[in-house]
């Protein structure tokens, strides 16, 4: 991890639910998870479109936000949390709509300046002037990922992303994803050529489908020899979808870098905590040889 002299990190994954189109109630909610936190943790990271929920319809663009409305809310659960944080929202960028996952340094970091982020065109993306720039923002210390592989009746409302986004974390450096993007084994290989010490995954998967949420986790871990930490929503849908048609595994989990599961929970709305062993990582990387090379 990038800084090998201090503590090694904590983080916390508060598995919640989310309300579909309502910022305000869930902004307050996290607000009042953050707050709540142990002290020592480092790195907070709450569900895929936390701030905002989904809704496949017109009103995800009226709830969308603009950066810096999600930029303002963000740092807010930073200070209540006293650490940085991950989460995700729709963001609005004039006529798009994007599903972006955000990260805020602590507070600390922040009044130093912001994160030094690093963001690369995948193959196929436009550039970081053109439509679908995942950006990053010094001003307030954000960097924001765009996801890039949209699952089903998302893709009729919300614009895929470009830019592929490493970020240094608490955790070291750190590799963004979002939910379905676990499943395209050419951005873990991505993230593994430049050797990041962890992924931060935001999900809101199916419940029907949990087992493969847990199954891609570990072999993102395993295959790029990394921590990752993988926030899932719990609950059930709003935004006028049947709960029946979107219940959400939850299923947060932390896996280790050889592929092992160091902490995981159901369905129920709790919080994990993990402290990430820096001696773990260094040893499966010494086991299995270099890492981006």
């Amino acid at each position: 991890m990038s800084d090998r002299t201090g503590p090694d990190p904590t983080v916390a994954v508060p598995q919640v639910t989310v309300d579909d189109l309502r910022v305000d109630a869930n902004v307050e909610r996290f607000r009042r998870r953050a707050a709540g936190l142990s002290n020592g943790v480092d790195l907070v990271v709450f569900p895929e479109y936390a701030l905002t929920g989904f809704a496949a319809d017109e009103r995800l663009r009226e709830t969308a936000l603009p950066r810096d409305a999600a930029r303002e809310r963000l740092e807010s659960i930073a200070a209540a949390a006293d650490a940085a944080v991950i989460a995700g929202y729709a963001e609005r960028d004039g006529e798009g709509v994007y599903n972006a996952t955000a990260y805020v340094p602590p507070p600390a970091r922040d009044a130093r300046g912001g994160p030094d982020a690093e963001t690369v065109d995948g193959p196929d993306a436009e550039t970081s002037d053109g439509p679908g720039s995942a950006a990053t923002d010094d001003r307030g210390g954000l960097a924001v990922y765009r996801k890039r592989h949209l699952w089903n009746d998302e893709s009729e409302w919300v614009e895929p992303g470009g830019e592929r986004v490493v970020v240094e974390t608490p955790a070291g450096s750190t590799g963004l994803l979002t939910c379905y993007d676990l499943n395209f084994v050419a951005e873990s290989a991505w993230f593994a050529e430049r050797a990041v010490d962890a992924l931060a995954v935001v999900g809101a998967w199916p419940a029907d489908h949990a087992a493969n949420w847990r199954l891609l986790c570990r072999a993102r871990a395993l295959d790029g020899v990394r921590w990752v930490v993988a926030a899932g929503r719990t609950g059930s849908s709003g935004g006028g979808r049947a709960s029946d048609e979107a219940t959400y595994a939850g299923s947060s989990l932390v896996a280790r870098p050889d592929g092992a599961v160091a902490a995981e929970l159901g369905r129920e709305p709790a919080t994990l905590t993990e402290t990430l062993d820096r001696e773990t990582l260094s040893a499966q990387r010494g086991l299995v040889g270099a890492v981006g090379e």
